[in-house]
C-alpha cells in the first residue's frame, strides 16, 4: 500500500478511537480533563501502532517477504531513487539530437523497473543485476557524457570519447531491456500458460459441439 494512503487509513481509525476514549474517560468514568486526555492519546497511539504492525505484516505476507528482506529491498530502492534522479538530470542536460531516442528509452526502462519493484518488492530479486550494477553504469556514463557534451570547445579526443560513450550507452540500453524482460518473465510465462488453457478449452468446446451439429445434418 502507498505509505501516504496507509498513514491516512491508520489515522482515520486512530483519531476517532482517541476522541471516543477521551469522551468516555471524561464523562462516563469521571476522570479529570488531563487524565482523560492522557488516556485518550495513549490509546490512540497504541491503536495506530497496532494497525501499523498489522498492515505491515499483511503486506509482507502478501509479497512473501521477511522483515529483514523488506528492509534490505527498501534500502536499495531508496538508493536507486537517488540514482534515478541523477540519471534523469544528466539525460535532460544532454542536447545531442541524435541520442534523443536512446535517452527516452533509458528513462522509460529504468523508471518501469523501479516502479514495478516499488509496487511488488519481491521483483527485486529478479532485478538485482539492474540495481547492483547496470543502474550504476548507466548513471555514471550519462553524467560523464553530459559533462563532455557541455564543453564549449571539443578536440578530437573529446569527440572520440563522446562517440565511444554513445556506443556503450547503446549497448547498455539493450542490457536494460533484457533486465526489464527478465523482471516480467514470470508474467509472460503465466500469460502463455493462460493462453494455452484457453485454447484447450475452446478446442474441447468445439469437439463437443460439432458432433451434435453433424447429427442434425444427418
Amino acid at each position: 500500500m502507498n505509505p501516504f494512503l496507509a498513514f491516512i487509513v491508520r489515522s482515520f481509525v486512530a483519531v476517532p478511537v482517541t476522541v471516543i476514549t477521551w469522551l468516555l474517560s471524561l464523562f462516563a468514568f469521571h476522570n479529570t480533563f488531563f487524565a482523560s486526555s492522557g488516556i485518550a492519546i495513549g490509546t490512540g497511539i497504541v491503536v495506530y501502532l497496532v494497525l501499523s504492525m498489522y498492515m505491515s505484516s499483511k503486506f509482507l505476507s502478501k509479497h512473501q517477504l521477511s522483515r529483514k528482506e523488506y528492509r534490505t529491498i527498501k534500502k536499495n530502492l531508496k538508493e536507486a531513487k537517488q540514482k534515478l534522479s541523477r540519471l534523469n538530470k544528466s539525460l535532460l542536460q544532454i542536447r545531442d539530437v541524435s541520442s534523443v531516442k536512446q535517452r527516452i528509452d533509458i528513462h522509460r526502462i529504468t523508471k518501469k523497473i523501479y516502479k514495478m519493484t516499488w509496487k511488488e518488492p519481491k521483483r527485486f530479486y529478479k532485478a538485482e543485476e539492474f540495481y547492483y550494477s547496470h543502474l550504476d553504469s548507466v548513471v555514471e556514463l550519462s553524467e560523464k557524457y553530459g559533462f563532455l557534451a557541455a564543453q564549449p570547445k571539443k578536440n578530437i579526443e573529446i569527440n572520440q570519447s563522446l562517440l565511444e560513450t554513445r556506443q556503450t550507452l547503446n549497448e547498455l540500453t539493450k542490457v536494460l531491456e533484457e533486465d526489464l524482460y527478465y523482471v516480467i518473465s514470470d508474467d509472460v510465462d503465466h500469460l502463455n500458460f493462460e493462453i494455452d488453457v484457453a485454447k484447450h478449452s475452446i478446442e474441447k468446446k468445439k469437439d463437443s459441439t460439432f458432433p451434435e451439429e453433424n447429427r442434425w445434418l444427418k
